[in-house]
């Protein structure tokens, strides 16, 4: 299989997708909107539309491969490929007409990711990334933030959607010294951009708690090649299915300690 061939074919993919989105949005029909799990947790017939959209294509461009998507589309497959997808993070944002949300895609070869997309609807910005080569955005290669401390840094963060859960108090000290000791932390609303924004060197840094695989599968990849490093809290590998992240350029490992410091 041909790893740029296939990139440029979902890059167009989620141009198609895009516009699909942003024609939605024009007469949007709040309506038509749904509340699953959780308080603020929404989803629209936009998101399930864009998920039957990009299935449905994918499918084709790699027949065999398996899928976990956000609005249920979960095969196992019959190869060693594996599209994990979130086909709109940032549902509450579109929702709102805020203009911060993405379709993200990670593919992985026997769970192991090779190609990672976040396209920004709103942009029209495609930041992508296959194995072995640079990211980009658009043509442009994108490299992680050359700032070495952490108290020079812009930092992004996300809440989790349930208001009460046993680490609260503990997210909240964390906040609280990377207020203190940076120039400050950006509540973006879409996890996938936030990774982008590391990845290009617009941030510094990342961190959340109870993420799931759709949402940062394939803005990890776009981070990792362009030089930054990605782990879970407690410093391991486990950060698409651990529920938690610390992304960064080279304030990693002093963000990393911070996070340790009041989670463990």
């Amino acid at each position: 299989m041909n790893l740029a061939l296939l990139e440029k074919d979902v890059m167009s993919l989620c141009e198609e997708v895009s516009e699909f989105m942003n024609k939605e949005s024009e007469n949007f029909d709040l309506s038509k909107i749904e509340q699953k799990g959780s308080f603020s947790n929404l989803v629209s017939y936009v998101d399930k539309e864009s998920e039957k959209r990009l299935v449905a294509r994918l499918s084709k461009l790699l027949p065999g491969s398996g899928f976990l998507a956000e609005e249920g589309t979960e095969t196992k497959g019959s190869n060693e490929y594996r599209w994990i997808i979130d086909p709109l993070d940032g549902t509450t944002n579109y929702l709102h007409g805020l203009p911060i949300y993405a379709i993200s895609i990670g593919l992985q070869r026997s769970d192991k990711t090779v190609l990672g997309i976040v396209y920004d609807v709103s942009n029209h910005t495609c930041y992508h990334a296959i194995e072995n080569q640079p990211a980009y955005c658009g043509k442009k290669e994108i490299r992680i933030s050359p700032v070495l401390k952490m108290k020079e840094s812009l930092l992004a963060t996300g809440f989790p959607y349930y208001q009460h859960f046993d680490k609260k108090e503990n997210y909240l000290e964390i906040i609280k010294t990377f207020l203190e000791k940076t120039h400050g932390i950006r509540r973006l609303g879409s996890a996938a951009m936030d990774l982008a924004y590391v990845a290009s060197g617009k941030l510094e840094g990342f961190f959340e708690y109870n993420l799931s695989p759709w949402d940062v599968a394939g803005g990890t990849f776009l981070v990792q090649q362009a030089g930054g490093v990605v782990t879970d809290f407690s410093g391991g590998e486990n950060y698409l299915h651990g529920r938690e992240l610390c992304a960064g350029g080279k304030i990693h490992a002093e963000m990393l300690a911070v996070i340790q410091e009041q989670w463990f």
